[in-house]
This record gives C-alpha cells, structure tokens and sequence, in this order.
C-alpha cells in the first residue's frame, strides 16, 4: 500500500523539478536568518541566483556546533508568533539542539511520517503502542501525529515501566510498536519472563532514534515475531519522517519532496557520485520554522537509485553504518560500534546487550567487549566458556582486523536502556 502514490511514484526528473523550485523558496526564506544572509553575501549570491544543485554546494556545510552558537532561536526564520511547536535534543554534551516548527511544519512533518508507516506496513486498522519517551525528544509525538494521520489508534504510553508496557501491550491487543531496537529487545526479555509472548498480537515494529545491524533486525523479528523496519530523522532537520523502510526492507526511502541529501567524503567535504558511501548532508525543502541548508548529520550510509520492488521511485539510504563522530580509532584502526554488534549478535550463546569499552593505557589504546551470556550455566565450565570466548575474539579479528580482548558476564548484568542505546564507554577523554 502507498499513502501518496502520486508523489511517492513519480518520475526522477518531476521530483527534481519540485526539488529545485522549493530549494529556491528555502533559499528564499533563509536569507531572513543572519546566520544564512551573512554566509549567501560572504560567498557573493542571493536567493535567486541559486538556479541548480551545483550551486547550493557553493554553501558551507551547517553542523552542529552552529545550533548551539545560536541557541535558543537564533536560527529561527519566523517570529515567535508563527511557532506552534518547540522540540529540543537532551544537551547531554552541550546547549541542546532547538527545532521550531510552523502549523504547515507539523502538517507536512506528519505527511512524511504517513508515507513511511504505511511504507513499513503500518495501517488504519492497527494500534500502534508508543514507546518513546514523550517530551521534547522528537521521535514520540513525530511518530504519534503520523500514526493518528492514518487513522491508526494510539497508546501513547511513552517509555520505562516496562512490566506495564507489556501488560497494556496485551490487554489492548497492541499490533505495532514504535521504541529504540534497544528497549524493544528489553521489552521482549520482559514479555518472556511474564509469560506474556503468547498473548501478544504485535506484527510490525517501526524502530529508531539509534542505528542498528541487520543482525538485531533479525533478533527482533525472531523474539516478536513481527516485520521489524527502520526509520530515520534527527533533530535538527525535523525530527523521525526523512526516510524510512517499506516491507522490502532494501533501504530507507527517502521524503525527497521535503529533503535534498548528499553523500560527501566526510574527511575532505567533497561531494560523492551517487551510490558512493560517506557522510549524509541534508538541505530541507520546505521547513519554515528553522530551515535548515547542508547540515551534516555525521552519518555514514549510500544513496540507492535502483527502483523499488514496491513501485516507489524515490532514492533510498541503507542503513547508516555508524556515525563519522562515533568511530573509535584503535591503534591506528578505524572500528565501528556497528561492525561489533554484527559479530555478537550472530552468535547464539550470547545476547543482544553488550558494552564496548575503550581506554589508554601508558600511551596505549585498549579496547574490551564486555557481553551477556544467555545461560548462567556456562560459567560453570571454564573449558566451554574459553571455547566460546576465543570463538567470538576470532570473529572479531576477521571483521574489525584488530584483537579485541572479550569479557563474558552473567545474564542481566549488564545495562538496559529505555532510549537511545549507550554501548561505548570512551574513557580517553577523561
């Protein structure tokens, strides 16, 4: 099924058509900001002299630490008056990051959301149980406009006292769940402790706000037993709606009419031929609020032209492999978080939690992995527990060339999350 077939089959060239004529509205309305006027006038253009694609590259990346120098409204391009809504990141590292949406901008935001839901299989029929913290975090009401757009009934019952969740979860014959891949595989530790699996009538889970491998898409989809998809957003550019899973499940399609991405090298900022892997650079097109032009989301992924199995036309991403800022240079090597959770989900001894820790020790890096095993058992037989520890070191070795030591502990030892999943503890920077 497809909710707005007219946009989400059209053909390359009329989506490039529409692509240009509201990135020139958006150039437009972000020569208001000074942020943006001070950059187009540095570089010599106005609004109107951005005619193609090739000269919005003339624009210089917009990141992170921009938001946080012009916290809290200072990107904003329309007076308090026009700004119905105002989410914001946790600030963890910093000022947080600060989003202002227009009426129009929630409309579209929950158009977006509509298209990708139904993508993944979501319908009017289901009941669709939210397990993202409400509040200022983007995912939870992003997700819960876009549901109750296709007319789907929703718990928002947000996150944590999971006994809860699963009790609802059966009383109210939930069939969708929206949660961090994280806590729904805590959530399905908890239902098979209750007892509960039985009874439970979910069939598709709508999972993000973290990236995850292949391998926890299997994971979940064996404990559940449902059809996992992946969606993707962030923040800064409008929050869960810029691309998301069809039941194919070969890439995230990609909201094109809202959103101009690029792949650049992430070391040298030099825009990438399509199909090429490297960081996404996102340009929205029709946000009013708080446009936002080239911001870097420091994720790492490849766009995908070939055509949809489900009629669709749209670019797709694959998903992110890790984030350009998240990768751990170990001795020299470049690891991803991603590419250990791929080996250890993969082996059945073990479960899905684990940690990653990396410290220095006289001038060195070292790295430890730190992983549950499913059966307390195995700690009683040293040989087998070796066995299985040198099992998972060599596994390592091969796709992450580098000798991580591997520590295996008791099950739920270690800690479970009820948002985004934090599995590296970096202490290099103490």
């Amino acid at each position: 099924m497809i909710w707005n077939e007219k946009i989400e089959t059209m053909d390359r060239e009329a989506v490039r058509a529409i692509q240009l004529e509201r990135l020139r509205e958006t150039m437009k309305r972000a020569y208001r900001v000074p942020f943006y006027k001070e950059r187009m006038d540095k570089i010599g253009m106005k609004p109107e002299d951005f005619k193609t694609f090739e000269d919005l590259q003339k624009m210089p990346f917009t990141v992170k630490t921009d938001l946080r120098d012009h916290y809290p409204y200072g990107l904003f391009a329309e007076p308090m008056e026009n700004i119905v809504r105002i989410h914001a990141s946790s600030g963890t590292t910093g000022k947080p990051i600060v989003a202002g949406y227009t009426r129009n901008d929630l409309e579209n935001w929950a158009e977006c959301i509509a298209r990708l839901i139904t993508a993944a299989g979501a319908r009017r029929s289901d009941i669709a149980q939210i397990s993202f913290g409400y509040g200022l975090f983007t995912g939870a009401l992003g997700l819960h406009y876009g549901l109750e757009k296709i007319g789907a009934a929703v718990v928002p019952i947000s996150s944590g006292n999971t006994e809860r969740q699963i009790n609802l979860m059966r009383d109210f014959g939930s069939t969708v769940l929206v949660a961090t891949p994280s806590y729904a595989m805590h959530m399905a530790e908890v239902a098979e402790r209750m007892g509960a699996m039985k009874d439970i009538k979910l069939r598709v889970g709508l999972f993000g706000a973290e990236a995850s491998t292949e391998e926890m898409r299997a994971k979940l989809e064996e404990k559940w037993g449902i059809i996992a998809t992946e969606n993707y957003g962030l923040t800064e550019v409008m929050g869960p709606g810029v691309a998301g899973e069809c039941e194919c499940k070969k890439g995230m399609h990609i909201n094109e009419d809202h959103f101009f991405c690029e792949i650049i090298n992430p070391e040298t900022g030099e825009v990438l031929p399509e199909g090429e892997q490297g960081e996404m650079v996102i340009t929205t097109l029709t946000k009013e609020g708080m446009p936002m032009i080239r911001y870097r989301t420091r994720d790492i992924t490849r766009l995908i032209t070939e055509k949809c199995a489900c009629g669709r036309t749209s670019l797709r991403m694959e998903k992110c492999k890790g984030r350009s800022d998240d990768m751990l240079i170990i001795r020299g090597v470049n690891v991803f978080p991603s590419q250990i959770e791929s080996v250890l989900l993969g082996i059945k001894e073990i479960g899905p939690h684990y940690e990653i820790e990396v410290d220095r020790e006289n001038y060195m890096d070292k790295i430890e992995v730190k992983v549950e095993l499913i059966e307390s058992s195995l700690l009683d037989n040293f040989a087998e527990l070796e066995n299985l520890r040198r099992s998972i070191m060599a596994r390592l070795r091969v796709v992450c060339q580098l000798d991580i030591p591997v520590k295996l502990v008791s099950p739920n030892t270690l800690k479970r999350f009820e948002g985004k999943a934090k599995r590296v503890v970096d202490r290099r920077k103490d």
